[in-house]
């Protein structure tokens, strides 16, 4: 079968692997966004699909919206379906008929919950602890396509945004393959989605300031939702730190929100409901180091409080 495979980000490369290694199916061309600025410099730089799918061999078509000359490409390839994974943009009704049996998008949450750009993200931030993934039809809205098949899985104790992500990309991959087959054939026939739905805004940088009066599971979920991005952060003495993981503290009694105590050879942070403890921070200029390490550094402080 002759597929045509959409996506931009690193999430979205296993999905893509999975697809060129099974016999039956015939990646037929990679659509990606167009290379963007990345680092300091600002160098032009191609996304992680359309760097892998160059060293796959796969012909690569690079588009952020979709034109006259894209519909044009895609119906060159001959694909009877395409595949979609954080490609990062909505397709109007014109691509959306392009191919035979449509487009199957797989997405990083339990549809219709957490619909839109950070579904682990705002799962995650929200203190949930079941995450999933959804392939589902395309259609012009946003992630409200019907469902072809649906996968779960447990947030771990040491879990961020990023390795849920990551797991969800190898989990998720064989469930789109199948997808893809299934609709193709008739096999599987795809349903409307049921149940509340919810929005998964893209994170900004504001959504990884910690609030030192939320409690502690809070701050703990806050941290693990925006990490790597854009990551958590928290003000000292008007310079921005950035924090890393962060862990309950029940026993960690008597600090206010945002008080910053060693106790023995550890570094805990008072919340409007119990304690956290600090591993590692990055205080603005520097480079990352132990929690322990920075609050050493502090002692001569009257008081460390973070605001």
């Amino acid at each position: 079968m002759k597929v045509l495979y959409a996506g931009t980000p690193e999430t979205a490369v296993a999905p893509l692997e999975a697809l060129h290694a099974d016999p039956r199916i015939h990646v037929v061309a990679v659509l990606t966004r167009e290379p963007a600025p990345v680092g300091r410099k600002k160098v032009l730089t191609s996304s992680a699909v359309g760097r892998r799918a160059e060293e796959l061999g796969l012909p690569v078509l690079t588009a952020n919206r979709v034109t006259e000359e894209l519909l044009d490409d895609l119906r060159a390839t001959g694909a009877q379906i395409a595949a979609v994974v954080a490609y990062g943009a909505l397709l109007p009704a014109p691509a959306l008929a392009v191919f035979e049996h449509g487009w199957i998008n797989l997405h990083f949450s339990l549809l219709p919950r957490w619909r839109g750009a950070a579904p682990v993200q705002r799962a995650l931030m929200a203190g949930e602890r079941t995450v999933g993934a959804t392939t589902f039809v395309l259609d012009e809205g946003m992630d409200t396509g019907p469902v072809v098949a649906t996968l779960t899985d447990e947030v771990r104790e040491d879990d961020t945004a990023g390795s849920v992500l990551a797991r969800l990309a190898v989990e998720g991959s064989p469930l789109l393959v199948d997808s893809l087959l299934g609709v193709a054939s008739g096999r599987l026939q795809p349903v409307p989605q049921s149940g509340e739905p919810s929005a998964a805004h893209k994170l900004v940088g504001a959504d990884g300031r910690v609030r030192w009066e939320d409690t502690a599971h809070a701050v703990v979920d806050r941290v693990r939702g925006v990490t790597p991005e854009p990551g958590a952060w928290t003000e000292y003495e008007g310079q921005r730190v950035k924090l890393e993981r962060v862990a309950p503290a029940p026993d960690a009694t008597g600090l206010a929100p945002g008080g910053v105590e060693i106790r023995g050879k550890h570094v805990y942070v008072g919340t409007g409901g119990g304690a956290v403890e600090l591993t590692r921070v990055q205080p603005a200029g520097k480079k990352p180091m132990a929690a322990l390490d920075w609050a050493r550094g502090q002692q001569n402080r009257e008081q460390v409080v973070f605001v």
